[in-house]
């Protein structure tokens, strides 16, 4: 009888995700630094994980696509647990008395942000792990039809706290576009997916950088300018991981005119990302192009995640610098994972600035999205062991 023998690199691999999920879902805000209060006084969790932001969006999609390599159920349960506990309370809990009219207007306080849980929902209702139909169709609807819109109808970037006026963000495609075109996709609404398709041109029209091939952070119609002109990283590594994620999502074929035209936008930005990578650490600078900037690890998990994705679906060559400077960043990620499963390193929610000098002032603390993208990162890199 033959004993099997576990490649010890992959046995490595599912402990760091192992201790990266447990950290996810317990982590807490003991200090109550980063609560999100709303003036009609709501208090958003956005770092445990027992609220809806987009910091439990992006954890969700990590565990399903965990589940995806793995075929790991627990995981799905973890998932459906947050929805329905969720679900059961409304999107945008209310945690104080205030009149029921205050209540009904918090409980209809859809944004850019809040959609992106709705991407998981959506492949587990295509799987039939769950029924989200009736919220599939009411989120789907929102966007398409009542989100604030921009000039040449991009999908305006407001959150919780701000309109952000005809502003587009790079942020935006992972959060809300990407959802949409998934619940287009099970639901059988083509103009979602038109729209989406849509949006990713126009972003890239307004925010990817000609001369460098990066990402700026957002940009206003209202003065037509990129504000301070922040090649930001987190908000790049959306980008990074939303192209391969949209073109496979699709299944946009070789020959297809948008496919080559998000595969020529994706190889600029990660051909000067090669470039920029530090070469001690496998980090990449929050501010991408200064390196008076700290090394964050969030978008470099993004990063990671993207260049290998991109690699399997090949959609780039399989060429060494990109294999490589994967392999580097990866490193980075599990030299970065504390014992007890947090990602070190991970700058906290950023908003757009008219300086590039704020940005490097965002404290760092581990987040939901920060363990869910080193999840990301680990779970492409996983599939590299089988």
């Amino acid at each position: 009888m033959s004993s099997r023998v576990i490649d010890p690199r992959k046995k490595a691999t599912l402990g760091l995700i192992n201790l990266l999920i447990n950290c996810l879902v317990n982590i807490k805000d003991n200090t109550g630094e980063f609560l999100l209060r709303l003036e009609d006084g709501r208090v958003i969790d956005t770092k445990g994980w027992n609220d809806w932001e987009w910091t439990h969006g992006i954890g969700l999609y990590g565990l399903f696509c965990l589940y995806q390599v793995t075929g790991d159920m627990g995981v799905i349960d973890i998932c459906r647990k947050w929805f329905r506990d969720q679900f059961d309370l409304g999107t945008t809990k209310v945690r104080r008395a205030v009149s029921f009219s205050t209540i009904v207007q918090a409980e209809n306080r859809k944004n850019v942000n809040t959609m992106s849980p709705l991407l998981t929902a959506a492949y587990l209702h295509e799987k039939q792990l769950d029924n989200y139909a009736a919220h599939l169709d009411a989120w789907g609807e929102w966007v398409m039809y009542e989100m604030p819109r921009t000039e040449e109808q991009g999908l305006q970037h407001i959150t919780y706290l701000v309109d952000n006026y005809q502003q587009l963000w790079d942020d935006t495609l992972m959060m809300t576009v990407l959802p949409l075109a998934k619940i287009g996709l099970v639901l059988n609404r083509q103009e979602y997916i038109e729209e989406a398709k849509r949006q990713f041109l126009l972003h890239i029209k307004y925010l990817q950088d000609p001369v460098t091939g990066l990402w700026f952070h957002g940009w206003t119609f209202d003065g037509r300018h990129h504000f301070g002109r922040a090649r930001w990283g987190r908000g790049n590594c959306w980008v990074t991981i939303a192209i391969p994620e949209f073109i496979e999502m699709l299944g946009l074929p070789q020959g297809d005119g948008l496919r080559a035209y998000l595969v020529s936008s994706l190889k600029a930005q990660v051909d000067a990302l090669v470039g920029l990578q530090d070469k001690a650490t496998g980090l990449w600078h929050t501010i991408l192009d200064d390196p008076s900037s700290y090394l964050e690890a969030s978008a470099t998990a993004g990063f990671a995640y993207g260049i290998l994705k991109a690699t399997r679906l090949r959609l780039f060559p399989k060429e060494e610098r990109y294999i490589s400077t994967a392999e580097k960043a990866i490193q980075g990620i599990k030299d970065n994972v504390s014992s007890e499963g947090e990602l070190k390193r991970v700058s906290f929610g950023t908003p757009v600035f008219e300086n590039v000098e704020e940005y490097k002032k965002i404290p760092l603390t581990s987040m939901p999205y920060g363990q869910s993208l080193a999840l990301f990162a680990l779970t492409e890199h996983l599939r590299t062991l089988l």
